[in-house]
């Protein structure tokens, strides 16, 4: 399957909202499919497909699959009793699991996969931007919408598919990448990896389906990573902040934007020379970026984009939507939103903050996601908020999940060894008690993968219309 392909069969995606099958909709719909689907509610992106033109229902029917259906592809988070899938085993069409479908994609091209638990979606976002303004005009899919992209994902009319390796259902065990990259590796989605031992197991996999050819980039920094990529069967190359890896950046020093300037070694003599004099520059904050950069720059490289371009490139990138977002300033409240939902992406977004933004108070709204998740990393959630002057813990978000009455946010806060640390249930509520207690300067960060970001949203709207902050004011 690819741009090639005569005619047009019609595709129906179920959860087309989602950051997945809304990134395959917008391809297959550029690439000259007829494209529809459903999605239980309407959001920014299924309002973004149905400007192309795609047809979009909200809420899931038998009658939403047309006749002319050819094929239905399926969200992860859809279950097998879902009517339109239903629907479709019932006059036999074809249906597809995502990393099915994404396989069938990537046939034919070039392809690049960034896996790792975390900073998967910032580091495919920046190697997609890379690839894109030295002229290669990549395909991409990325799990996140990027501003300076306008989208999260394209077809392109290069060889290079640019796409981000979801481990969550298994999803990249589906691809066979020419170059892959593993940036972490750390115990996640207990729902469906029962121990750390088995998602490992899966990362193993993954780096020995690129072929003898190809070339495995792992971060070197995490030891997991180091030990995972040497199942693979091609090429290895490490990266990272340490003196071992094969590509190191050093150096590091805060700029004026927040994030970090760098240099970088190589112990490859091919690239050492090109590399030599050259800075670096990040415009989005924190460490974990610094690492995140080096993996796009090895890409770019590899592709034969020469490290000054890559460099100038690097510096522009502005991030991803819901990757430490700046949502707001108002009477000297800064707001920001972060998709952190795991201890370690917590304890990372909270140092970038520390980064910029100093000694400013920094309150911060959490809201769990899933309960497996919760009740899986318990201790090391409450251990997370360090960094933080004042903790509100919300209700957790179930996403697909059904509360077993297991675990609760409360637990998180019971805990917390912190000096400010509460639990207020709704949203609403704790949007009410930042505006009673919050004073400026402060930063408010809301952190989750949920809908925890109208937090910041509530307080910025009631800012914009109040002059003063205070108890007086509490709406």
């Amino acid at each position: 399957m690819n741009g090639e392909k005569a005619g047009k069969p019609h595709i129906h995606l179920i959860g087309i909202g989602g950051a997945g099958l809304s990134a395959i909709a917008t391809v297959l719909y550029q690439w000259g499919y007829t494209v529809s689907g459903s999605d239980m509610q309407s959001s920014m992106m299924t309002d973004l497909l149905a400007r192309l033109g795609i047809k979009v229902f909200i809420g899931h029917r038998a009658q939403n699959l047309r006749p002319e259906v050819d094929a239905v592809v399926v969200s992860s988070a859809i279950p097998a009793d879902n009517p339109e899938w239903q629907e479709a085993l019932r006059r036999g069409i074809p249906v597809f699991k995502r990393a099915e479908w994404l396989g069938k994609m990537m046939a034919g091209k070039t392809g690049i996969a960034l896996a790792g638990t975390h900073g998967k979606t910032t580091t495919t976002a920046l190697t997609a931007y890379l690839l894109q303004e030295a002229g290669q005009s990549p395909s991409y899919i990325i799990g996140g919408y990027v501003p300076q992209l306008k989208t999260n994902a394209a077809a392109g009319q290069g060889d290079a598919f640019v796409i981000e390796a979801d481990e969550y259902d298994h999803t990249f065990l589906g691809f066979r990448p020419n170059i892959a990259a593993v940036t972490t590796i750390e115990w996640d989605h207990p729902d469906i990896f029962p121990s750390p031992q088995a998602l490992q197991a899966d990362f193993e996999q993954f780096v020995a389906q690129v072929p003898p050819d190809g070339l495995v980039i792992g971060c070197g920094d995490d030891p997991v990573v180091r030990r995972v990529i040497r199942h693979a069967r091609c090429r290895t190359v490490t990266y990272g902040l340490e003196a071992e890896n094969d590509w190191q950046a050093t150096g590091l020093r805060l700029n004026e934007d927040g994030g970090y300037n760098f240099t970088v070694l190589c112990r490859d003599e091919t690239y050492r020379p090109a590399l030599a004099g050259v800075e670096f520059g990040l415009a989005v904050p924190g460490r974990h970026n610094v690492r995140n950069a080096l993996a796009g720059l090895i890409i770019a490289v590899e592709r034969g984009i020469a490290p000054a371009q890559a460099a100038d490139i690097i510096r522009r990138f502005q991030g991803v939507g819901r990757r430490f977002e700046l949502k707001g300033e108002m009477h000297g409240v800064i707001v920001i939103d972060d998709y952190a939902h795991h201890p370690t992406e917590i304890r990372a977004t909270l140092a970038a903050a520390r980064d910029r933004f100093g000694d400013r108070p920094l309150w911060v709204v959490f809201q769990p996601h899933t309960f497996s998740r919760t009740a899986a990393l318990l201790d090391e959630f409450a251990a997370a908020f360090a960094a933080a002057d004042h903790v509100i813990v919300v209700d957790i978000f179930p996403s697909r999940e059904v509360d077993e009455g297991r675990v609760h946010s409360r637990d998180i806060v019971t805990r917390m060894d912190h000096p400010d640390a509460r639990y207020i249930g709704s949203l609403a509520e704790a949007a009410s008690d930042l505006l009673e207690r919050m004073t400026p300067p402060a930063v408010l960060l809301t952190l989750g993968a949920g809908d925890g970001y109208k937090v910041g949203e509530m307080v910025l709207k009631y800012l914009v219309s109040s002059e003063v902050m205070g108890p007086e004011n509490e709406p």
